[in-house]
């Protein structure tokens, strides 16, 4: 069986980038068919860590992040769910002199953004904002208004919303070609039960770690690379831990939710045939020592799960958000590096307005594609 189905937009992908912009569409006006290879939120919008934060993304991010941020505080009214997302605040830690330097720096350099980040630095202050540290933290920046959401809520939420705002969501889809005959984007995909042509004026490509060969087929070759992040969560502790944390330079994370559990993160797992991400055993391991420096509490705590996930990663760190630089029609949204679960709802609706109204109002020329393919030339 061959069902025919024709939209304004085709969406490749089904996280919290292509739902969001699936949802986002329709507010706009425009008809919509959402192809999902697997279960929308699945890979890694539903994988990730779940932290909601700004603070430590480059400053290129930033009005965007700023943009998604207003989007996260409507979640109830926008997706009918607030999926534990809560502005409980994030802490970067410094555990040297030289980290919190450079905590400094980005502060000053952020400050025009609306972050309002709080410097923490001294024994004394420690102890009263964050007696859980462990010795070897010598100070961070708390940004207040960040915070975390479960990621395994909030990508399907916004997968249902689309739908029942009048998006076509077709899920265990996988695309297996794409091609153009002159006005429309053809593209079929297979369903268990059934084959599909979708033809569609507009294709956008949010297919995260499977999004290179799309654009490399309209000449937009681009590095990108599949992490699988090293992801793994404790036993319920009695709560100690109001704030998602971070490292300066990069490192461990971790946060700790209502019920009591500790999620961390920070390690890399591996991919098996090319693309199924697993969590080795020392790449959990790895992180534990460092987590109980940071957080004695963890010192005894039990790891009940582990997982991991795959995740498309840019050399620069900066997604490709944006129309192609090549064939008209086509736009690309993917290459988060692993940060993008708090751009989801801002990628979205800038990427609708960008291709229901042919501009976007927040600045996204960092972003391009065409970085990559002027580095090839």
């Amino acid at each position: 069986m061959i069902e025919q189905l024709a939209s304004d937009v085709a969406v490749i992908g089904g996280g919290i980038m292509g739902s969001a912009a699936a949802l986002f569409l329709r507010k706009r006006g425009l008809t919509v068919t959402l192809l999902e290879r697997d279960l929308c939120g699945s890979h890694s919008s539903g994988i990730n860590f779940g932290g909601v934060r700004r603070q430590g993304r480059g400053l290129e991010q930033l009005p965007l992040a700023q943009r998604s941020h207003q989007l996260w505080g409507r979640l109830a009214e926008l997706i009918g769910t607030e999926a534990e997302y809560e502005r409980s605040g994030h802490f970067k830690i410094a555990r040297s002199a030289a980290d919190m330097q450079s905590l400094a720096r980005y502060a000053e350099q952020a400050n025009e953004y609306g972050l309002q980040l709080q410097l923490i630095e001294g024994r004394d202050a420690l102890r009263k904002c964050f007696p859980m540290g462990g010795e070897r933290v010598v100070g961070g920046s708390l940004c207040p208004d960040d915070g975390q959401a479960n990621p395994r809520l909030i990508s399907p939420a916004f997968a249902r919303a689309a739908q029942g705002a009048g998006a076509d969501v077709r899920e265990r889809a996988p695309v297996l070609s794409v091609a153009h005959d002159g006005a429309r984007f053809v593209i079929e995909a297979r369903q268990p039960d059934r084959d599909l042509t979708i033809k569609a004026p507009m294709l956008l490509n949010c297919a995260g770690a499977w999004a290179a060969p799309f654009a490399a087929q309209w000449g937009e070759p681009v590095p990108l690379r599949v992490i699988p992040p090293a992801m793994g969560v404790t036993e319920p502790l009695p709560f100690f831990l109001p704030w998602s944390l971070g490292v300066e330079g990069g490192g461990i994370y971790c946060r700790q939710v209502r019920r009591g559990n500790v999620v961390f993160g920070g390690g890399r797992g591996y991919l098996q045939d090319g693309m199924r991400a697993r969590s080795p055993n020392t790449g959990i391991l790895s992180q534990l020592p460092q987590l109980a420096d940071l957080l004695p509490q963890l010192k005894t705590a039990h790891i009940i799960r582990t997982w991991s996930g795959s995740e498309a990663e840019m050399p620069d760190d900066n997604p490709v958000l944006g129309a192609s630089a090549k064939r008209p029609g086509l736009f690309h949204a993917f290459g988060f590096s692993g940060a993008g679960f708090q751009l989801g709802p801002g990628v979205g609706d800038v990427m609708a307005e960008l291709i229901a109204e042919g501009r976007t109002s927040t600045p996204i020329d960092a972003f391009s594609i065409q970085r990559f393919l002027q580095a090839q030339v």
